[in-house]
């Protein structure tokens, strides 16, 4: 996963250091040796992340976080500071400030990378939802000057997943605070139930849970459709540094440290919900504003409309931040038989199935749409060959191992699969041509496989992939 990094700090020393160490990881690290340079340095090179020191002259790392949040083509962009100051209450002050997180000097290398990883996967998030809200801007689906406005983190509904009743009951009243509503539960099965039946805004689960494994709870949490978007705390004992890279790693999107300090708790908890309604008001803007336009009315995908406008944009921010993008472009083969043999409205019966069971399949940040009759596109951002083949053989097998059922009649079906990818085009009709001609070699080698445009891998290529 690759990321742009910028890096600020007034010490030449410790920048080269986090410089060597991200580079390493291979990250784009951009510097900044103050707080004006680095606000020029946001503007002109769109980090992802920013690694912001607090102790600077003239300008301190506070001014700069507030100043980033203050604005809002920046205000999205994840913020950790780093320093020397080892207080609870300094770390507070950065939380408040509007940093996601802070990281105290001497930086342990595990710790930074697994909060890097995590914030990147917010931000292309949040990226993705950002550039399809530009796209129906220059689309004129949605007023140009619509911007995102500052979110209110109080009134939240709050899930709390802990084990001891006495530590649930103080972390709900400090959350009270807030005016949060507060649901408390004490095992893995307890907080499964609970976010079936209801809608929460944040989840805090304690790595403490009793018998249960709170590690595959996270899991479970992540891997669940109604509480993947969601911000989850994991709260982690002091001593158990182990479980702090994991949790990260495992789809939590913080942790804090027992023993609890109050004004902490409730500063996370304010980071985490204004990120969350930040995210949840792009989306409802986006959603209301153009579905209707840019989506094709039997299955909902996208349309050729909104992809055409769309693909340019992820091409463009591809090529220039230096990531992959691939393209999926699917066609169910011998379609007309089954519109000849069960009738136009089993037909449409089918594609509704099919986007469906692509929809579930493809990733939250892929972009699936209706190319045309029977024919689908996925782009995948941020996503080279080898994940592009793992993504298209899982397509193909969630079509070719269930019939589609409409009424009582089972209906087998298989579909074939061109691929290509950026490194490959120089633009959209390029890319498009390209995954379009590995498709019709797909079709010539039997249909019911998955082609590269670089490769020519075929369905041989199932197993080493699958």
């Amino acid at each position: 996963m690759s990321a742009r990094i910028l890096v600020v700090d007034d010490v030449e020393r410790n920048v080269r250091l986090l410089e060597a160490k991200l580079s390493a990881e291979y990250f784009e690290v951009i510097t900044a040796t103050s707080g004006q340079e680095a606000l020029r340095r946001i503007r002109l090179a769109q980090p992802d992340i920013i690694l912001l020191d607090v102790m600077m002259p003239e300008m301190d790392g506070f001014e700069v976080c507030r100043r980033i949040r203050a604005a809002p083509e920046t205000m999205h962009v994840p913020v950790i500071m780093v320093t020397a100051l080892s207080e609870v209450e300094d770390k507070i002050a950065g939380l408040e400030a509007g940093a996601d997180d802070f990281l105290t000097k001497p930086v342990d290398d595990r710790s930074l990378f697994a909060r890097v990883r995590s914030l990147v996967r917010l931000k292309m998030a949040t990226d993705e939802l950002r550039l399809r809200l530009q796209t129906g801007r220059q689309l004129g689906v949605l007023e140009p000057g619509q911007l995102i406005r500052d979110q209110d983190p109080r009134n939240a509904d709050i899930l709390v997943v802990e084990y001891s009743e006495i530590s649930g009951r103080r972390t709900a009243e400090i959350l009270a605070g807030d005016e949060n509503r507060v649901t408390v539960v004490r095992s893995a099965a307890e907080c499964l139930a609970a976010v079936a039946g209801k809608s929460f805004d944040l989840i805090l689960v304690s790595m403490d849970l009793g018998e249960d494994d709170p590690l595959r709870l996270l899991s479970q949490l992540r891997s669940n459709k109604i509480t993947r978007p969601l911000p989850i705390v994991a709260i982690v004992d002091m001593e158990d540094k182990e479980r702090f890279e994991k949790v990260l790693d495992l789809g939590a999107t913080d942790f804090l440290a027992r023993p609890i300090e109050k004004s902490e708790l409730l500063a996370r908890v304010r980071t985490q919900i204004r990120r969350k309604r930040f995210q949840d008001q792009l989306r409802q803007d986006y959603e209301q504003s153009i579905a209707m336009a840019l989506k094709d009315p039997l299955t909902n995908c996208y349309n050729r409309r909104y992809l055409d406008a769309h693909l340019g944009g992820q091409i463009a921010d591809a090529h220039d931040k230096g990531k992959a993008l691939s393209l999926l472009m699917l066609d169910v083969d011998l379609f007309k038989s089954v519109n000849d043999t069960y009738g136009h409205a089993a037909g449409d019966a089918v594609l509704v199935e099919l986007a469906r069971r692509f929809t579930v399949t493809i990733r939250d940040f892929d972009m699936l749409a209706r190319y045309g009759g029977e024919e689908f596109v996925v782009a995948m951002p941020d996503a080279g060959p080898r994940i592009a083949g793992m993504v298209a053989e899982r397509l193909r097998r969630a079509v070719a191992d269930t019939p589609v059922l409409v009424g009582e009649q089972e209906i087998g079906l298989t579909i074939s699969i061109g691929v290509a990818h950026t490194t490959q085009a120089a633009d959209r009709t390029d890319l498009l041509a390209l995954a379009d001609d590995a498709l019709y070699r797909a079709k010539a080698d039997g249909r019911n496989c998955w082609v590269d445009a670089g490769d020519h891998a075929t369905a041989q290529m199932r197993d080493a992939v699958g």
